[in-house]
């Protein structure tokens, strides 16, 4: 995959709460989490919250992004811009494999 397609594929430079959901349907398949509850529950976050940010109602809060960098090295940079060079390979990995998923999984919410 060329750095263009992984670009439009992060949607890096899209600062939209639309764009930060599919990112965090992402790092959410990408941390191998069960589903929603599961990872609402390892971040901290009511199960309510959570899903109004997989929705795109709000931005991920402080307690996502913690335990996504903490738990699983996917930083702020990615989860709010795209910008996935501080990514270490194995995370960009298991984040690339994961946005097709996360597009569709969109796709099929706005449909």
């Amino acid at each position: 995959m060329s750095i263009d397609e992984k670009e439009i594929l992060t949607r890096k430079g899209d600062m939209g709460v639309e764009a930060c959901a599919i990112r965090l349907i992402a790092a959410r398949h990408a941390t191998g989490a069960a589903n929603q509850k599961a990872f609402a529950e390892a971040c901290g976050v009511g199960i309510t919250s959570y899903n109004n940010m997989e929705k795109g109602r709000q931005f991920p809060n402080r307690e996502v992004m913690r335990y996504l960098f903490r738990g699983h090295r996917i930083d702020f940079n990615f989860m709010m811009n795209g910008d996935f060079s501080q990514l270490p390979t194995d995370v960009l990995e298991r984040v690339f494999a994961a946005l097709p998923v996360a597009h569709n999984a969109w796709d099929q919410k706005s449909s």
